[in-house]
């Protein structure tokens, strides 16, 4: 009762006075969690009708009686500092390592060792994958005709990066294939592009972990010269929006079929990647905000 303000109290004296009935404090048996030590409550005296104060109290309320919700960060630097405005004794962070749907979630009102807590009012902040990433996913182990991969290499190029030594070493040891270098790529691309109505003669695994594909019409190449095809090519690009980039192997397989190629690009283990940047911006949330983390989700529903 010590937070209704005089405009409250005088509303609940009128109700009391209209029904006949008397304004009463029931006590409550001491250590049950979340209730308070005593409940007041409208008593009639002739019917002994009981009537909460709740429904009748809550229009008066200046301000919610808890904190509820989810604020969604657009940016790992909002998250933490939301955390660091709304964060208490108890509050966590949870993090979603999911490789297709990263995301943190900031517990503010969370279970403590000792007691309950509504776990109603959260901080969650979902990764944003950036374009270029998105891209890449949504070709990942997908067949392509000749004309489409083409194009996709053609609309992509700034993605591509060179090898160094040690790359081109362990990837093709790890692959046994052959790692193209960005203009071997777009070599290919453009090479396709000019035999996308031509069938192929005949495709060869090199010795030199290339691939050599023949086409049936002669020297429909820009260089007059059969396609050579590395296994591998490496990409450079920011899985996150305006996050630090990373560098990804990409199987390149095609699969020959009357005379039709169709291409396919796989990453390799797109997962660890994700998964290591989430787990190391926890880790930065974590250290900024004093908060326990874990890796998971929190047991009960959002608000």
């Amino acid at each position: 009762m010590e937070t209704l303000d005089k405009g409250a109290v005088e509303a609940v004296a009128a109700l009391a006075r209209c029904t006949g009935s008397q304004m009463v404090s029931v006590s409550l048996p001491e250590k049950i969690n979340g209730l308070p030590s005593f409940v007041p409550v409208l008593v009639h005296p002739e019917t002994g009708k009981v009537t909460g104060l709740y429904d009748q109290l809550a229009p008066w309320r200046t301000r919610p009686e808890r904190k509820t919700g989810t604020a969604r960060a657009e940016t790992l630097e909002s998250f933490i500092e939301l955390v660091e405005l709304h964060k208490l004794g108890n509050s966590v962070i949870f993090a979603e390592t999911d490789w297709t749907k990263p995301a943190m979630t900031a517990v503010i009102d969370y279970h403590n060792a000792d007691s309950p807590d509504n776990g109603k009012h959260r901080i969650h902040y979902k990764f944003p994958l950036s374009e270029e990433w998105k891209a890449w996913l949504a070709i990942d182990g997908k067949s392509m005709n000749q004309a489409i991969f083409a194009e996709f290499i053609e609309d992509h190029i700034a993605d591509l990066s060179s090898p160094d030594m040690a790359e081109s070493e362990d990837y093709e040891k790890m692959f046994g294939a052959k790692v193209g270098f960005p203009n071997d790529i777009v070599q290919l691309s453009r090479g396709l592009q000019i035999n996308a109505e031509t069938r192929v003669k005949q495709a060869v695994k090199l010795q030199s972990g290339e691939s050599q594909i023949m086409f049936e019409e002669d020297h429909k190449t820009a260089g007059g010269e059969p396609l050579m095809v590395p296994g591998v090519f490496v990409l450079q690009i920011a899985p996150f929006f305006m996050g630090e980039t990373t560098r990804i192997p990409v199987r390149l397989r095609y699969r020959l079929r009357e005379g039709a190629l169709t291409w396919i690009c796989q990453l390799y283990r797109p997962d660890r990647y994700i998964t290591e940047q989430v787990r190391t911006d926890l880790e930065t949330a974590a250290d900024k905000t004093g908060l326990p983390k874990f890796e998971g989700s929190p047991e009960m529903t959002g608000a």
